[in-house]
């Protein structure tokens, strides 16, 4: 356990979600749960938050501020997309607002699907989420910048090219880390029209 995972603050912010897994977050929080037990503390600051939780989908009018709360955390943090919402736009995915899921707007570390999404689902993302926290931070520690490295385990995978000090060619993967080929939304506005 890393010096970042000892006691890491998180933030949740509702995209455009029924709610239903907001009261999950929250019972997720509560005594019979108790993510707290794992020292980690809810907070309302971006600037004190490690983890960024997400439920709800994306749409025009709060892209920028998901955006913004992200922006505003420091290195190293991570991600969480809770609820079949935040991962894809769920449901709601063909409405005429909704853009999509979150990582439409900024890098998604961990996805956490269900609708509404099970208390222990949101606390076994949370602790993937730290375990990636820790490996964000020895990162940093190296020198290198953990918002474009590839992250251990995950990439790079087969057909990729790496460089000799093992990180991925530019233009490998998407801004999000997943393979271009197993996310069609990666594709850029150029490849599309070609």
């Amino acid at each position: 356990m890393g010096y970042s995972s000892k006691s890491p603050w998180l933030i949740h912010y509702d995209g455009s979600s029924c709610n239903g897994c907001d009261i999950e977050v929250l019972d997720s929080m509560m005594p019979l749960y108790d993510i707290e037990r794992f020292g980690i503390i809810n907070t309302g600051n971006p600037k004190h938050a490690d983890i960024f939780l997400v439920t709800g989908s994306v749409n025009a009018q709060n892209i920028e501020v998901v955006r913004h709360i992200y922006d505003q955390m420091l290195e190293p943090k991570v991600v969480v997309a809770c609820g079949i919402c935040a991962c894809t736009g769920g449901v709601f995915r063909d409405c005429y607002n909704v853009i999509g899921g979150v990582d439409k707007a900024i890098p998604v570390d961990v996805y956490a699907p269900g609708c509404a999404v099970r208390p222990e689902t949101i606390i076994d993302a949370v602790l993937k989420a730290v375990e990636i926290l820790d490996e964000k931070a020895e990162r940093m520690a190296k020198g290198v910048d953990p918002a474009t490295a590839p992250r251990e385990g995950l990439l790079p995978g087969k057909g990729y090219k790496t460089n000799a000090a093992g990180e991925l060619e530019q233009g490998d993967t998407c801004p999000n880390g997943v393979a271009p080929a197993a996310t069609p939304a990666c594709e850029s506005p150029e490849k599309k029209e070609a």
